[in-house]
């Protein structure tokens, strides 16, 4: 007898991608969730050793398939059915680190300085 099968939307609802199944199918009908490369149905099946692509805001995760679960169980229980690949982890913490360097040197508002804006301006031309 073979491993059971589950519907993509609901593995991600159970691995703690989407905080609600709704959410997850709305994912996975944008087409926001590949399986295997292929774009995925709501209803599709994964097993284990599938490899699903994750767009979420502007980072994409890849995570293979290790275990189908019976239940959705807390987040540590979560983290056990997937393992992240090492190509998505570099992708994922070079984007932090974009993120980290963007906010340290640029401007915290658009356009015309705010009061806290012209705070930090101040407070940086002290510490130069």
């Amino acid at each position: 007898m073979g491993e059971p099968d589950m519907r993509v939307d609901r593995w991600l609802w159970y691995a703690r991608f989407f905080k609600t199944r709704s959410l997850a199918t709305n994912a996975v009908r944008s087409g926001r969730v590949r399986v295997d490369g292929e774009r995925a149905k709501a209803a599709r099946e994964v097993s284990i050793g599938n490899v699903l692509s994750i767009r979420r805001g502007d980072s994409i995760t890849d995570v293979c398939v290790l275990k189908i679960p019976s239940r959705r169980g807390p987040a540590a229980e979560a983290m056990s059915l997937y393992e992240e690949t090492s190509e998505s982890i570099e992708r994922r913490e070079k984007g932090a680190e974009r993120r980290r360097s963007a906010s340290r040197f640029g401007a915290p508002t658009q356009g015309r300085p705010d009061k806290r804006t012209r705070r930090l301006v101040r407070h940086r031309r002290r510490r130069a």
